[in-house]
């Protein structure tokens, strides 16, 4: 295992801001394509149904794996206990926080949109609490729900692997993916999870983000893998142009497929080589964004300091204040991809405002949002004492 790798790896904060854009632009999108969604465009088209389709293959398993790989460098800064106590802070607490009252919001919205519900927000919130509304999953905020469930989960495993016998194991593992074309075995978990049972099942649904949860696990664990060993890296940035070869060729076909067969029922031949498909599909993505990420994006600015602390609550505040935007956008009189770029821009500017001119600057908001509170500035010395001295 590389014991170099512990300064900070800025390529995956800049990853995570461009994977938290990501999914903005992805929800702005949703008013426009053919799924249910809390508020929608009266027409949606087909092809926003491919765009939103190609960015939920790689999105959220990108996020994933960076949130994988973030844990294998945070579990070297101290103990469990410690460990534990700040995903509670950073997740547990603002999910909590969102849930009793961002939710609501989402909830109101989406009933409102589809007929489930008429009368002011006020009127709405105490049948949120009733059966059917309470988001106990958090909305959009079924990340950090999921993610914190992982770091609990898998976090025995990971401190056996990173500071107990299993150090060896993680060792050979990474060693193993590092040798030629092999690193394309990462996808086999994910191929195994897409076709171990239905869609319809709670844990192979996916309604996540574009994945399920078993997927998101597996990308979750192999993050932290990836991150442990210096020449897994190396081949992942050697193969970087082949991965995203992979990715284009893999779009057409699965494209293709689609277009040829539909949809096909759980336990077919093509069923299973859809879905093979489409799990190496995600990782070659994954791969290709990671190996030029490793090579060109480690190094930091300002923008990114800066974008590193928003992150978090622009993901919080992002689909609330989308759909609050759409849904009065969606009914004006205009083109729709004017819409599109209005309610992006709308929603981009007010989630930016509310960031810097509230939640960064107000400690208790601070916490809500998970972050961590304003340093106390240093009290200056009256100019008296500093002469004596």
């Amino acid at each position: 295992m590389n014991t170099k790798l512990a300064q900070r790896r800025y390529d995956l904060d800049w990853l995570r801001v461009m994977g938290i854009l990501t999914v903005f632009i992805y929800h702005t999108g949703r008013f426009f394509n053919s799924e249910y969604w809390h508020v929608k465009n009266p027409t949606t088209y087909f092809a926003m149904d491919v765009w939103e389709t190609i960015l939920s293959n790689w999105m959220m398993p990108l996020i994933f794996a960076i949130s994988g790989a973030s844990l294998f460098y945070a579990l070297s800064k101290g103990r469990p206990g410690k460990f534990i106590k700040d995903k509670v802070l950073r997740l547990l607490v603002p999910l909590v926080a969102g849930i009793f009252t961002l939710d609501i919001l989402q909830l109101y919205l989406e009933r409102q949109t589809h007929g489930e519900f008429s009368g002011s927000f006020f009127q709405f919130i105490p049948h949120y609490f009733q059966s059917g509304n309470f988001a106990w999953f958090g909305v959009h905020l079924w990340y950090l729900e999921m993610l914190f469930i992982f770091c609990l989960i898998f976090l025995p495993l990971f401190l056996w692997l990173k500071r107990g016998s299993g150090q060896h194991l993680l060792a050979r593992l990474g060693s193993f993916l590092a040798s030629p074309r092999a690193v394309y075995l990462l996808a086999l978990p994910t191929i195994l999870c897409l076709n171990v049972a239905s869609r319809e099942t709670f844990l192979c649904s996916l309604g996540w983000g574009g994945g399920s949860i078993l997927t998101h696990a597996t990308f979750f664990l192999s993050g932290f893998l990836i991150v442990s060993h210096e020449g897994l890296q190396k081949c992942i940035q050697r193969l970087r142009w082949l991965s995203l070869a992979l990715v284009l060729v893999l779009l057409v076909t699965i494209f293709i497929l689609y277009m040829v067969f539909g949809e096909q029922p759980f336990g077919t031949p093509l069923y299973a080589l859809f879905f093979s498909l489409y799990g190496l599909w995600a990782w070659s993505w994954v791969l290709a964004i990671s190996g030029f990420g490793m090579l060109h994006l480690n190094f930091t600015t300002p923008t990114l300091q800066y974008a590193n602390e928003a992150v978090l609550p622009f993901y919080i505040l992002h689909q609330p204040v989308l759909l609050s935007v759409g849904y009065y956008v969606v009914r004006w009189a205009i083109p729709d991809a004017l819409k599109f770029f209005v309610i992006a821009a709308i929603s981009f500017a007010l989630i930016m405002g509310l960031y810097e001119l509230l939640v960064r600057r107000i400690n208790a908001l601070r916490f809500l949002f998970g972050m961590k509170p304003l340093s106390k500035a240093p009290k200056a010395q009256p100019r008296e004492a500093v002469l004596v001295q």
